[in-house]
């Protein structure tokens, strides 16, 4: 069994490289306005697909811990089948709203369930020590594939989206079949109720009690807003740079080259927290990213800012995910990780639209500019309660 579960770190490097290798992430938002749309309608469907993550998150989330993180990931890549099939054959804003739902439910499916299994994997071998490693490492074949996805689908976007989203979806197929072949690990059973009902309902309720745990929540809300900035800027900088006369192509590369940076910082990151202390390399990343947020709305500055964003969003990932999995128990990990989620989805909403409509009636440029200063307001009170926590 011990093989068997070690073998899932292996596998998982495998199925990131799959179920990241998506070409349609650099272009979607080009997609969407080839296909009529405008800026706000765009920013909707990102709305949509937050509004359905936050739904389902915690309830998948609870599928994960229940019925395994196993069959949970396998039924993520299916919905993501789904959602790619809506969008090649759709033509309206219903339709693309549907795809969007899809891939919200697919990425539910996945959110909590993966980093569960992998950690839990490592927890049931003795060897949970290695996961901030093992997690890096993760991270920068996460960063690899979506480095030669954006350029790849950049390039094949210069021919034709509907052969993006094609390839998108032979893919995704395939990560079907290599999801299926991961070992579930025994540890953190959830203990079975008198009904499944009664079940799921205590798994929430005893999950969401972990969250009163001060250092954990702080911890999640550091990542989760500066996600929601970062993720943000990440795709209305491809329409931004559209706008500034560059090819779907040149697009794919700037952003390939951020994603190469992330990948660096990030298997760099185990290396960084044994020679800094938590607090002070958390601090760095912020300080940095106040900068970078404020060099996206300079001509000619934003896509050295965009590369500094990438390597910051890298390290804070894996320093911070590692230490959010080192205070969660066992058979609540899946459910408060998707809990995680859906804070994410929470900020999404709200600000995602806002800046497409500022970019509506006044420029994307101006949308960068708001986001610099609400992030720069966000991010130094985060950095101040941090600053506090003297076990960090």
């Amino acid at each position: 069994m011990n093989t068997n579960l070690k073998n899932n770190i292996y596998k998982d490097y495998l199925f990131t490289f799959l179920s990241r290798f998506d070409l349609t992430h650099g272009i979607w938002m080009l997609y969407l306005a080839y296909k009529g749309l405008n800026l706000f309608e765009i920013g909707l469907m990102e709305t949509v697909y937050h509004l359905s993550s936050f739904t389902m998150e915690i309830p998948t989330g609870a599928v994960a811990d229940i019925l395994g993180r196993k069959t949970s990931r396998v039924l993520g890549r299916i919905m993501s089948c789904v959602a790619i099939l809506i969008m090649i054959f759709g033509n309206n804003v219903y339709a693309f709203a549907l795809s969007f739902f899809f891939t919200a439910l697919s990425n539910n499916l996945e959110s909590g369930a993966g980093e569960a299994l992998v950690y839990d994997s490592l927890k049931e071998i003795k060897e949970e020590h290695l996961y901030i490693k093992i997690r890096g490492r993760n991270e920068f074949f996460y960063q690899l594939t979506k480095t030669l996805s954006l350029l790849l689908g950049g390039y094949i976007a210069t021919l034709s989206y509907n052969k993006v989203y094609i390839f998108s979806l032979v893919v995704a197929f395939v990560s079907v079949m290599q999801a299926l072949t991961f070992v579930e690990p025994t540890i953190g059973k959830v203990e079975k109720k008198e009904s499944a009902f009664k079940t799921f309902i205590h798994q929430i309720k005893s999950s969401s009690e972990v969250l009163k745990n001060e250092e954990l929540l702080e911890m999640i809300l550091a990542l989760e807003i500066f996600s929601t900035f970062y993720t943000t800027e990440f795709f209305y900088m491809q329409n931004h740079l559209k706008a500034l006369g560059h090819s779907e192509f040149h697009i794919g590369i700037i952003l390939s080259i951020g994603a190469l940076f992330a990948a660096i910082t990030a298997t760099q990151a185990y290396k960084l927290e044994k020679r800094f202390k938590l607090k002070h390399l958390i601090s760095f990343a912020i300080i940095t990213a106040i900068i970078a947020f404020w060099g996206m709305p300079v001509k000619g500055i934003e896509k050295y800012a965009f590369i500094a964003l990438s390597a910051v969003e890298g390290l804070m990932f894996v320093v911070l995910s590692d230490y959010i999995n080192k205070l969660i128990p066992s058979d609540k990990r899946a459910t408060v990780l998707s809990f995680q989620s859906m804070i994410f989805s929470v900020f999404m909403i709200a600000l995602f639209p806002l800046v497409g409509k500022i970019g509506d009636i006044y420029s994307l440029q101006t949308s960068f500019v708001v986001i610099a200063g609400i992030s720069s307001l966000i991010l130094l009170a985060v950095l101040r309660i941090i600053s506090k926590r003297k076990a960090l």
